[in-house]
């Protein structure tokens, strides 16, 4: 993740290098659609200057407060890395707006802009406070119960086996979920190819691994339980199934 997010600074920092006199003309988003006339009347050069000084800033403070809170909190970190970038351009915006006052179009474009980042932001929020969510699981007699938006309900007789390990296999991507931080839940990739689901709400150990008849794979982790009474709890409950020898 370290590599991830320097490499994600310094591209902010490029981006404010690519920019030029020049090259605005058919690079810079806005500017690129105007007549002669309206890039006229635009104030490139001290905005560019701007442009410039923003990206610097913007790319060496991601890089210090991302890696000081994903190793502080990962979780912490994982919000960060996304709704920093976020709300820094819309302050971008907002403060660039004086560059662009002589040319009327620019208005509607700053606020078709800002109304984006409004959204993106309600809607990333959004995402974070659902996926933050613990999904617990709950069980009867009659069935296994996995909350949340990639739970499921399960009858005991589809499953071939439960166990408790200290060690997640190998995971190569995520193919459809959610992942920040320590919480980790939906469809992933093994490095071996298989596809198995993850409801992890942390990463304590050990972890519940559910094997159904079908060959399916469910790795659970509890963030309020100790995963080891919630293993037990299943043995008492379901004696007849196959569990850690």
């Amino acid at each position: 993740m370290d590599y991830v997010i320097i490499g994600i600074g310094l591209l902010f920092i490029g981006i404010g290098f690519l920019i030029t006199e020049k090259n605005a003309k058919y690079l810079l988003s806005g500017y690129n659609t105007m007549s002669k006339e309206q890039r006229d009347k635009v104030e490139l050069k001290p905005y560019l200057a701007h442009f410039r000084k923003f990206h610097i800033f913007l790319g060496l403070s991601f890089m210090v407060i991302a890696l000081v809170l994903n190793y502080l909190s990962p979780n912490i970190g994982g919000i960060f890395l996304v709704v920093y970038p976020i709300l820094a351009y819309s302050y971008f915006m907002w403060t660039s707006r004086g560059y662009f006052k002589n040319v009327k179009s620019s208005r509607t474009q700053l606020k078709v802009g800002m109304a984006i980042l409004i959204g993106t932001l309600v809607f990333v929020g959004a995402i974070f406070y659902l996926g933050y969510q613990e999904d617990e699981i709950i069980f009867d007699k009659n069935q296994i119960t996995l909350e949340g938006f990639y739970g499921e309900e399960i009858d005991p007789s589809e499953i071939q086996s439960v166990k408790v390990i200290e060690q997640l296999p190998e995971i190569k991507k995520r193919t459809n979920g959610f992942s920040s931080g320590t919480v980790h839940k939906g469809y992933f990739k093994l490095e071996d190819g298989k596809r198995v689901k993850l409801i992890l709400n942390n990463e304590a150990k050990p972890y519940v691994m559910i094997t159904k008849n079908n060959g399916e794979q469910i790795y659970y982790s509890s963030r309020s339980k100790s995963n080891q009474e919630i293993y037990n709890q299943l043995k008492n409950l379901f004696p007849d199934l196959d569990y850690n020898p």
